[in-house]
């Protein structure tokens, strides 16, 4: 039983639209995923940057209320714990530095860079260097004349 192969025009296209459906589908899909992890991406981004603000203005915040408690008592203890919002990010990579005119954060990759000043209303020395990836608060610490910024919580008095 042999059979003659017939030549259905009609069907050919149909197969044919049927692939070029499947792949227009395909490229849909694929455009549409690399575009919600870019907004993904960049919302991710965005809210790091706005929580190390943050996080470097609280600090900033506290070292100003020391110099405050400095400035009531010079032989006063003050000592407050600042809790840093979660980022998602190396924060190993990321170190506050505090000295006599700002508070630093730097990246060592370069990514996110940022200071604040400190109004140095006081006469306390400023001081102070703290790696992000070592705790989730940093403790500013007045004793002595001096403010520091530290991950180690104070000592009993």
């Amino acid at each position: 039983m042999k059979g003659e192969m017939k030549q259905d025009q009609a069907a050919a296209a149909t197969e044919l639209g049927y692939v070029f459906t499947f792949l227009l589908g395909v490229l849909l899909l694929s455009m549409f995923s690399v575009w919600a992890w870019d907004i993904e991406n960049s919302t991710r981004t965005r809210w790091n940057e706005q929580a190390l603000e943050e996080n470097l203005r609280e600090v900033a915040a506290a070292v100003e209320r020391a110099d405050a408690a400095s400035r009531l008592d010079a032989n006063s203890f003050y000592a407050e714990p600042v809790l840093l919002r979660a980022i998602h990010s190396d924060v190993s990579a990321l170190t506050l530095i505090l000295d006599d005119s700002e508070l630093t954060l730097i990246d060592d990759r370069g990514i996110y860079t940022d200071a604040v000043s400190i109004s140095g209303a006081s006469s306390t020395v400023h001081s102070g260097e703290v790696n992000l990836g070592k705790s989730l608060k940093v403790w500013v610490i007045y004793d002595d004349g001096e403010v520091i910024i530290t991950h180690i919580g104070p000592q009993s008095k």
